[in-house]
């Protein structure tokens, strides 16, 4: 994932709280100055309101879906245009329809800001299609074709497996889960192909190919899901998750809700309060041509330094080496627990 920080974009829940603050000051100041006549107390009607029960969800397995992860790298860099790509794009499907017999690929030829013509594959695989309430969850399967933040060999191909691989990997051990036990709601799984072939010269439109032609050309007509969950690189060593800056402004409601159900399952530590920057990411693209309010949950934050990105970020090292299977649970048991209570 290379990313452009939306800058003009950037609040912290101090500003949302001391607007709510001053808003509040306003209403009780600023009413009509004339004296108050008693009211006489109405009795209201008490409505008892119908708490959903609980559901526990299935456990997730951190070995299935690192064993779905080592299976991406060992086919080598995905990259547009590669025999890798191919091969893989083929095992998801395969392994998606194992699941579910729902699976679309959505092929095209799309153009990079380099002029070159890219193949690309986005698999969706769908659960309980019949069903008009429905969540999203996405991630990108694609790794970038040059490791331009490596300080010894900015040309050099990289594994890509916590950029692309993690949280494909995690949507995968998900497909599986549902397969064995249904949720109450419909749940569509997207792999986004061609997401980091782009370049800050390019522009933020160079990025995020596969997710902005499947927006655009939406491979089942009028789909409408509630909102949706992006996952980039949730898998790997001191990985933590603030609240990104877009996901706050276009589904805040969603944001508090993934992240107090981390912490209810102990994953507080990962899942964090700090508000960053807006970054640009498959979810403004899904949300711009779609309407769908989609969040992004991605190891971006004060914590990685400079970059706001972790230090494997575009290098070799982002590898199996660098994988953390208690962050790849913290990430895909908090999704399982809020799509299961949806």
């Amino acid at each position: 994932m290379g990313k452009i920080i939306r800058t003009d974009m950037k609040f912290t829940y101090n500003y949302l709280a001391l607007g709510l603050l001053i808003t509040g000051i306003m209403a009780t100041s600023c009413g009509d100055d004339k004296p108050n006549k008693p009211q006489t107390p109405t009795a209201q009607p008490t409505q008892q309101v119908q708490q959903k029960p609980y559901v526990t969800p299935p456990a997730f397995n951190v070995d299935s879906a690192y064993a779905f992860l080592a299976k991406q790298v060992s086919f080598g860099p995905r990259i547009p245009n590669t025999p890798a790509q191919k091969k893989c794009a083929e095992w998801l499907e395969a392994k998606l329809k194992s699941y579910t017999p729902d699976v679309i690929v959505q092929t095209a030829t799309v153009t990079a800001h380099t002029g070159e013509n890219l193949p690309m594959y986005n698999i969706m695989a769908r659960f309980k299609p019949e069903s008009s309430n429905r969540i999203l969850l996405c991630a990108h399967w694609d790794t970038r074709p040059f490791a331009d933040m490596d300080k010894n060999n900015k040309n050099a191909r990289l594994d890509g497996a916590d950029d692309g691989g993690s949280g494909t990997a995690i949507l995968i051990e998900i497909a599986r889960l549902l397969a064995q036990t249904p949720t109450e709601a419909g749940i569509d799984i997207v792999l986004f192909d061609v997401e980091d072939y782009g370049t800050n010269e390019g522009g933020a439109d160079s990025y995020c190919l596969g997710s902005q032609y499947w927006s655009k050309n939406l491979p089942v007509p009028n789909y409408v899901a509630k909102y949706g969950i992006l996952l980039d690189m949730v898998g790997a060593k001191g990985a933590k998750f603030a609240r990104e800056g877009y996901s706050m402004q276009v589904a805040p409601s969603v944001v508090e809700k993934v992240w107090s159900t981390a912490k209810r399952l102990g994953h507080g530590a990962y899942f964090t309060d700090e508000v960053t920057p807006a970054i640009t990411d498959d979810h403004v693209y899904v949300r711009k041509y779609t309407g769908i309010p989609v969040i992004d949950i991605i190891n971006y934050g004060r914590h990685n330094g400079e970059t706001g990105f972790g230090s494997h970020w575009h290098t070799r090292n982002d590898n199996l080496a660098n994988i953390d299977k208690n962050v790849l649970t913290a990430v895909g048991q908090t999704v399982l627990d809020v799509i299961y209570n949806e």
